[in-house]
């Protein structure tokens, strides 16, 4: 019983391990050929007077200004949190999905939605220094339109936490923690249709083709996106560092601050506002995540071929 009892948690183990694994490399793959997206994303949301023009027109803008360069401006601190941010978001989400592998009558959704949540609030909680990092090096050198933002001076990744404690405080690095726990509800609810929507493409056994990986993940991401962008605008406004707020501590101050942010965006531009830059998030992270999960499915498929474990466990 031991010897195969120690077996079965060893493959589980392994097997865990594999899908962090392959979360995080199919997250850097498409993170690469997508990126300069996210960088027109993060003018738009950052910059509140640069025009929301289409996002052909916002890449032509920051490569004639910045040079071309400037589209993968901070893609090494970005792919870096995106690793360790996917691995531990997949490594939490697969872990908790074994252990409840045993209870099948239950609603599947319901139980996806939970441990994406869970799994999102332990990704918040380890990965934000590295998200509030990356956000000011990513718009390090930009030219903005609004005279307000004023450049940072950072030579890396560590000069940038160094500076970052020794000028803001430890607790800078986690600014912007209150929206991105609220945000969890994004990648719980794109993980929660797209193992609703695989399962049912598996229906009567056959395989699953990567086209319909691609369409499964793009919808999914699609619908999770639209529905929390206003809360990443906050996001991304808060990691940048240049919002002092009302000066109030804690959670009243913090959510005090997501609703000056909103409240201020829908004064400025209308409601309309609030989803500023949304046609570069959508195709950035809908390309980014569909191609993240083909990569993810075919990297862990064929790691288990490799290995054998396609027998000896069930996905």
């Amino acid at each position: 019983m031991s010897d195969n009892g120690g077996l079965a948690v060893g493959l589980l183990s392994y097997e865990t391990l594999v899908h962090a694994v392959a979360g995080a490399m199919g997250s850097v793959t498409a993170m690469t050929v997508f990126f300069p997206l996210d960088t027109a994303k993060s003018r738009l949301q950052v910059d509140e007077n640069r025009k929301s023009n289409s996002t052909p027109v916002i890449l032509a803008e920051i490569a004639k200004e910045e040079g071309f360069q400037s589209l993968y401006r901070g893609w090494f601190p970005v792919i870096s949190s995106l690793c360790c941010s996917n691995f531990v978001y997949f490594y939490t989400f697969n872990s908790l999905k074994k252990l409840t592998a045993s209870d099948q009558a239950k609603s599947r959704p319901g139980k996806d939605l939970l441990m994406g949540i869970v799994a999102g609030v332990v990704n918040v909680v380890l990965t934000t220094p590295m998200w509030v990092v990356n956000t000011r090096l990513k718009l390090q050198g930009a030219k903005f339109r609004n005279e307000d933002l004023h450049q940072t001076r950072y030579r890396g990744i560590f000069d940038a936490f160094s500076q970052i404690i020794a000028n803001e405080g430890v607790g800078t690095l986690w600014n912007g923690t209150l929206p991105s726990l609220i945000l969890v509800l994004n990648p719980a609810v794109q993980f929660m249709l797209y193992e609703a929507m695989k399962r049912k493409a598996a229906q009567g056994g056959g395989k699953i083709r990567s086209a319909e990986i691609f369409l499964i993940g793009a919808i999914a991401k699609a619908i999770a996106a639209t529905a929390t962008y206003p809360l990443q605008t906050v996001q991304a406004i808060l990691r940048f560092g240049q919002y002092k707020g009302d000066g109030k501590g804690g959670v009243t101050g913090s959510l005090s601050n997501i609703f000056s942010l909103l409240m201020d965006r829908i004064r400025r531009n209308g409601v309309l506002g609030l989803y500023k830059g949304l046609e570069a998030k959508l195709l950035q992270t809908v390309l980014t995540a569909a191609l993240m999960f083909v990569v993810y499915e075919k990297i862990t498929a064929a790691t288990f071929k490799v290995m054998g474990l396609n027998k000896k466990l069930k996905r």
